[in-house]
């Protein structure tokens, strides 16, 4: 395993058909809190007489729509948040042709705001809504303005957000488009991911690359197959590492 910046920089730079795959700790620069480490939404709400995976839940959404949008509104909802330097590091390798797509677990549409075009959202969007019975759209400016549960304005159907939620299957199109890209990377860099939910880090089993970067602040069960693993700042090691950015000194760990 090399354990150097220039290094990994120098295998991107190599690289024709480059992959990103991100979770939760991608948006935690923006202020989005991740969900599993000792700071995470999990964490945080030890207090609730549900815990957060039962309100995510399909039957939850179902059996409490009401207090579904209370959680929905008050803990997943950051109208302030902004793409981040990883974000931006992405979108920019993309642009320069270096980079085929971004496949991510977070539901914030950061990257797009960044200017990423090529984004398989797993879990889908908090920005999207759409009626249970009908399907029809619903504006998310509504759900947001108002604090009761949105119903559909064509058949009263419950509305609801455009999301993955527990006992969901993902979306086969999305799922099958996110194989296809790593299937075909050359290189592949995780970021910000425990890669312990599952079927979304099972995505890692597609890779036949011989570039796999993994950053993450915490260690993964996928750490020891990787070429280069950092335990830092997705922005900070993604700008580090990228081939379209100048290399900055950072004191970033390195295994």
């Amino acid at each position: 395993m090399n354990n150097s910046l220039e290094a990994a920089r120098e295998c991107l730079q190599r690289s024709q058909d480059i992959v990103f795959f991100g979770g939760a700790g991608v948006s935690t620069a923006s202020g989005i809190p991740d969900f599993r480490s000792a700071t995470g939404l999990y964490n945080q709400m030890t207090g609730s007489r549900y815990t957060p995976e039962m309100m995510l839940s399909h039957e939850f959404f179902i059996r409490h729509p009401d207090e579904f949008y209370v959680f929905l509104r008050s803990s997943l909802y950051y109208p302030n948040a902004k793409p981040n330097a990883a974000h931006y590091a992405l979108a920019d390798m993309e642009k320069q042709g270096k980079l085929d797509a971004v496949i991510t677990q977070n539901i914030d549409e950061l990257h797009q705001q960044a200017g990423s075009k090529v984004v398989h959202e797993l879990h889908g969007s908090l920005k999207r809504f759409y009626c249970s019975r009908c399907h029809h759209p619903y504006p998310a400016r509504k759900v947001y303005t108002q604090d009761t549960t949105p119903h559909c304005e064509v058949c009263s159907g419950l509305v609801r957000p455009d999301v993955v939620l527990y006992g969901e299957p993902l979306d086969p199109e999305v799922f099958n488009a996110s194989i296809a890209a790593v299937r075909k990377a050359d290189c592949l860099i995780v970021g910000g991911s425990s890669l312990v939910v599952y079927p979304a880090a099972g995505l890692l089993d597609y890779f036949r690359g011989g570039c796999l970067i993994l950053i993450n602040r915490d260690g993964t069960p996928y750490d020891h197959q990787a070429q280069f693993v950092f335990h830092g700042d997705v922005g900070e090691v993604l700008s580090a590492i990228s081939p379209v950015y100048s290399f900055p000194t950072l004191n970033i760990p390195y295994h």
